[in-house]
Order: structure tokens, then C-alpha cells, then sequence
């Protein structure tokens, strides 16, 4: 069978599954034992194919995602996101459009810790367009920056789905963690100004209401108890990382460690609020392994049967420039999130994007931090990215789609421009992982 053929075979029949409605996971599961059974001699290769599969599982590297997660969820039903929600709000006082600042420093700590893009602007659209549009804000104003928030998210430590995009490439987690420090932090400024920039060409978008007066005594000590100790347990796992004193595992559980200690001191910390969050990190977690499961014998699959090595081969023969091929795979990935979950798009495109960058000679952590800013952007990409139906489905009554595409755009230009400024300055990501 010719590797075109091959190709064909596992990725129409993992598409077919899904199409009518198989389970992501499970549907790699099923094509990945048709193809061991076709190209590995029948029962003997699905056998050996299962058993690689689960010597994937058995990666040390695998083990933030879960410690990662259940820091998220801890964080967020012990209701110590929400106290950092409203600290921030007060401590910014009159500033203009400070519930979209709001937005994006309170939205961005959340959805980095759950790991979850769609959850994550699911929350903040129900929980502050509402409000928002009550004080007067105009649409864009409050679902742009919802919108914009799983960008930073995606990139900046701790992300549960960086932890799986380098576990998935075979690639350090560390570094992939620690490469998203700076783009991040530089993309955060981005939108930031962008707010500014439209709070200034519209006064109107988001008018300024009445706070109560705060003393300086009071809000040092806000900033000190309510906003200090959530970011600072962030702020410290990164630097443990960077200084090489913990592995990301070790780094996730004293991540995990240190919320559990914060919700104790603050007295918010229960059973109820222990348990929902164990058992909505084990669904996401075992979701998670099943689909490192996968990806291991599919990428197994491609290379047996010869379809990775001849894709890489015919991409090669087209003598395109490593910039053009960069931009080929990018749109690929657009095209791919508007009808894909993240996840589900990382299975298909890693085990053929990775070995095709290594032979175009990309670094393989710039190469990651790329393909994670390309699937949020795409989440984003009008008119079928998934963020728009799911924020479309949270907002207020009455919110058109029209007000949703042009609310995304300027955060979606913001990411566009990161990864121009990436490829242009590829130290930006390989600075702190070369330390």
C-alpha cells in the first residue's frame, strides 16, 4: 500500500468516527486497531500496538496535567478565583473600561490554572457580560477580552494543554512551560493597550459609574490578601522552574499544595468544594490520558506504515521556503479549529507537523509555542471557531453573531501579531529555557 493510501486510510477513518459521533478518544482508539490489524500482521501488531500504548501512559512526564488541573479546580470551587475577580475590580477604581481589565488579568489566572478555553470563556461570558452590559459597557468592550483571555492562557505556565502538546511531541516540558513566559506577558501588554486604545476612540463603550473610596491603607492591604497570595502561587512554581530547583511535576504539586494551604487560611476550604474539584480533574484527566493513548499508537501507525516519512518526502519535494511551509501548517491549523476541539486537532497534526519542522530545522520549543498560539487563534477564527458559539451561547439575549466576529477581531490581530513577532524574534521564546 502506497503511504498516500496508508494516510488516507487512518485519517478517513478517525473522521468517519467522528462524524458520526464517536468520542474523539475512542475513535482514535478504533482506527488505530484497524490499522495494526491491516499494516502490523493482524492480531499480533494490535497487540503490540495496545502495549505501546500503554508504556505511553506510564511517562513521568505525564504527571502535572492532573496536578495542574486539580489546582484549577480547587481554585475555583473554594471560590478563591471569585475573591481575586473582585479584588481587582476595586483596586482599579474609575479607570476606564476597568471591568475589561478585569476580564483579561482575572480571566487569564483562571483559565490558566483550569486549562480549559472553552470552560473558561463558558464562565466569563455568563458571569461578567451580564454585568457589564448592565453598567453601560458596549458588546465588544465586554466579549472581546472573554474572548482574548485563552490566548494568554494557553501559553503561560501553568497549561495543562502545553503539558500535553510536549508530551505528545516528546518534547521538554519545562521548556515548552517556561518558552511561554515572555510572549505571554508581551501578549498581555497587547491587549491591555488594546482596551486603552478603545476606551480612547470611545469614550461611550465603557462609561465610567460611581466606586466607593478606598483609603491607600486599604487597598495595599486588598492587593496584599486577596491578590498577592493567588498570582504569587503562580508567580513562584514559574521561577522554581526557570531556576531548575523542581520538574514541572514537582512544580504542579506544590502548585496544588499551595492553593489547598490559601483556601484553608482563607477558611473557604470544604469537603463539597474537595470533592467537585477531585472529580472534575479525574474526568478531564482521564479524558487526557486516553488521548495521549491514542496519539502514541496513531504516530506509531504513521511511521510503520510508512505515511509520516513519505508525507515529510512529498511536503519536501515542493522546495517551498521553511517560512512558507510555517505559514502552510498555520493555516492548516485555522482551518482545522473551526471545526475541531484543541485537543482532538493536536492528535491529528502532531505527529506529522513535529517530524515535517524538524527536517525544515525549526526549534522544536519554538515550534510548539507557534502550534499553541495557532490553535487559540483558530478557536477564535470567524465564522465557525468553536469560542464564538460557545461565548454566542452564554451571552445576554439579543447578542448577534455580527457583534461576536467584530468583538474577536482586534484580539485575534494581537495574537497574529505575537506570532509575526515570534518568527522574527525567536529568542523571545528560547530565551528563559536556554538559562
Amino acid at each position: 500500500m502506497e503511504w498516500y493510501e496508508a494516510l488516507a486510510l487512518l485519517l478517513g477513518s478517525i473522521v468517519f468516527l467522528m462524524a458520526i459521533g464517536m468520542p474523539v478518544a475512542l475513535a482514535f482508539l478504533a482506527a488505530n486497531i484497524l490499522g495494526a490489524w491491516i499494516f502490523m500482521g493482524g492480531e499480533r501488531g494490535v497487540t503490540q500496538l495496545l502495549n505501546n500504548g500503554l508504556g505511553a501512559l506510564t511517562k513521568y512526564a505525564l504527571m502535572p496535567i492532573p496536578l495542574f488541573l486539580l489546582m484549577g479546580e480547587i481554585f475555583f470551587h473554594t471560590g478563591l478565583g471569585g475573591r481575586m475577580f473582585s479584588a481587582i475590580d476595586k483596586l482599579l477604581g474609575r479607570l476606564p473600561g476597568r471591568l475589561s481589565y478585569v476580564t483579561v488579568l482575572g480571566g487569564t489566572a483562571f483559565s490558566t490554572l483550569s486549562g480549559s478555553s472553552m470552560g473558561s470563556t463558558a464562565l466569563l461570558g455568563s458571569l461578567m457580560v451580564p454585568e457589564m452590559n448592565r453598567r453601560g459597557y458596549k458588546s465588544y468592550m465586554s466579549i472581546g477580552p472573554i474572548l482574548g483571555t485563552g490566548g494568554l492562557a494557553i501559553i503561560i505556565p501553568p497549561s495543562a494543554l502545553a503539558v500535553l502538546l510536549a508530551t505528545l511531541a516528546q518534547i521538554d516540558v519545562a521548556a515548552l512551560l517556561i518558552a511561554g513566559v515572555i510572549p505571554g506577558l508581551i501578549l498581555a501588554f497587547f491587549y491591555i493597550g488594546t482596551i486603552w486604545l478603545q476606551t480612547r476612540l470611545d469614550p461611550a463603550a465603557a462609561p465610567a459609574y460611581d466606586v466607593e473610596p478606598m483609603s491607600l491603607a486599604y487597598r495595599v492591604k486588598l492587593l496584599m490578601t486577596e491578590v498577592v497570595p493567588m498570582v504569587g502561587v503562580m508567580v513562584v512554581i514559574i521561577i522554581l522552574m526557570i531556576k531548575g530547583f523542581v520538574t514541572p511535576s514537582e512544580a504542579a504539586a506544590f502548585g496544588a499544595l499551595g492553593v489547598l494551604i490559601l483556601a484553608a487560611i482563607f477558611r473557604c476550604l470544604s469537603w463539597e468544594a474537595i470533592k467537585k474539584s477531585v472529580i472534575g480533574a479525574l474526568k478531564v484527566t482521564l479524558m487526557a490520558y486516553l488521548i495521549v493513548f491514542g496519539s502514541a499508537t496513531f504516530s506509531q501507525l504513521l511511521a510503520f506504515s510508512g505515511a509520516s516519512r513519505g508525507l515529510v518526502n512529498w511536503a519536501i519535494a515542493f522546495e517551498l521556503a521553511p517560512l512558507a511551509m510555517l505559514t502552510v501548517m498555520f493555516a492548516v491549523l485555522l482551518l482545522l479549529g473551526m471545526f475541531m476541539e484543541q485537543i482532538s486537532i493536536m492528535l491529528l497534526t502532531v505527529p506529522i507537523f513535529f517530524p515535517l519542522a524538524q527536517t525544515l530545522g525549526f526549534d522544536p520549543i519554538w515550534f510548539g509555542l507557534i502550534m499553541l498560539l495557532s490553535l487559540e487563534i483558530s478557536f477564535t477564527t470567524p465564522p465557525f471557531g468553536l469560542l464564538l458559539f460557545v461565548m454566542k451561547g452564554v451571552a445576554p439575549p439579543g447578542t448577534t453573531m455580527r457583534e461576536i466576529y467584530t468583538s474577536a477581531f482586534p484580539f485575534i490581530f494581537c495574537s497574529i501579531l505575537l506570532v509575526v513577532l515570534l518568527i522574527a524574534f525567536p529568542g523571545l521564546a528560547l530565551f528563559l529555557p536556554s538559562l
